[in-house]
């Protein structure tokens, strides 16, 4: 997979250029039985034709499902892989002739971490540097981590570890040397319909009759994204990077109680406050990350602080720097969800 100049200024023009540049590649999902993998994977299967795809994850069951669920169409394409990103030696053995290597696989649930620090140590920390020492030593060519929100200006562990994970992403350039090899962080907010998020509770909650709806801050605001926004801006992203770069998308915010009055009109909240390690606003770029941040039409990006960097080719595209002091928060965005469009969303989960 060369590093070829197939950006383009338009985001349509943006996710084909991902798509095709997937064509006759090998590509590596950790964390691909998770809800980003199996959209992922449907959808590059849909939409490119890979010459393979491998589905690397610790759970056989779900790729039992999985492979069910995509019949026999794709089976001369797909390779289930299992595997858990905690184990070097066996990410080394799945990467053998990958071109392309998507990270997905993380501990998310923000209580949980809390709970059990060093079992998202080890698997968001350490499993983020397995990734990079298994793709510097198989001579994989792109790699691009997810990360989150809750990375920037973390107060939880889930964000500590992400945002650590994202340093070393970040850093592994610096390793490369003559392989080649690029490493890039794509950063968004919460998906709509994932699981663990407020809204597959609360429609639980309403199919079971509840008399209220919990909201933990009736001043709580989020970022929200769609699973196949979050799948095509990550394909977009592979067309685009150079390596070091954190991709941040331009997506709505709402209210959390606005999200609890659209879904249930007819029921009351009940305040039950925030949990432990739980922040009011989420953040994406913060003002230390505006001094390299730079705006796209659809995205930010926070350009690293390489020697060998240039801007080139975001210059190109028409990248202008954002102001000095920037801050993108789900509380001062300028872009906010209406019922309309949350219904919308939720219409396209899964």
């Amino acid at each position: 997979m060369p590093q070829r100049d197939r950006l383009s200024n338009t985001p349509t023009q943006a996710v084909q250029s991902g798509f095709d540049l997937l064509d006759g590649r090998s590509i590596l999902v950790t964390g691909g039985t998770g809800s980003f993998g199996r959209r992922f994977v449907e959808t590059v299967l849909r939409r490119a034709k890979p010459r393979r795809v491998i589905v690397f994850s610790r759970d056989e069951f779900k790729q039992y499902e999985m492979q069910q669920q995509l019949g026999p169409e794709w089976a001369s394409t797909l390779r289930f892989f299992i595997g858990d990103v905690r184990d070097r030696e066996r990410l080394e053995l799945a990467m053998r002739e990958v071109d392309l290597c998507v990270h997905a696989a993380a501990l998310k649930h923000v209580p949980a971490a809390e709970y059990n620090p060093m079992e998202c140590i080890h698997t968001n920390v350490y499993g983020a540097e397995n990734v990079v020492r298994a793709a510097l030593n198989m001579g994989v060519q792109r790699v691009i981590a997810l990360s989150t929100d809750k990375a920037a200006n973390p107060v939880n562990l889930y964000g500590a570890s992400k945002l650590a994970s994202d340093k070393i992403f970040i850093a592994a350039n610096n390793l490369s040397g003559s392989l080649g090899t690029r490493f890039s962080v794509v950063r968004y907010g919460n998906v709509v319909g994932s699981r663990g998020s407020v809204i597959p509770l609360y429609r639980r909650m309403i199919a079971e009759d509840a008399a209220f709806l919990p909201v933990t801050d009736e001043r709580m605001t989020r970022f929200w994204i769609t699973l196949q926004h979050g799948v095509e801006f990550v394909v977009s992203c592979v067309a685009m990077m150079q390596g070091g770069e954190i991709f941040v998308p331009k997506i709505p915010s709402m209210r959390i109680v606005e999200v609890a009055r659209t879904l249930a009109p007819h029921l009351p909240h009940k305040v039950i406050g925030i949990r432990p390690g739980e922040k009011l606003h989420e953040v994406m770029i913060t003002e230390d990350d505006s001094r390299q941040t730079y705006e796209l039409a659809d995205r930010y990006v926070i350009e690293p602080a390489f020697a060998f960097w240039t801007h080139e080719p975001y210059q190109r595209l028409g990248a202008r720097p954002v102001a000095d002091g920037f801050r993108y928060a789900s509380d001062i965005n300028d872009d906010w969800l209406d019922s309309d469009r949350l219904a919308r969303l939720i219409a396209e989960a899964p």
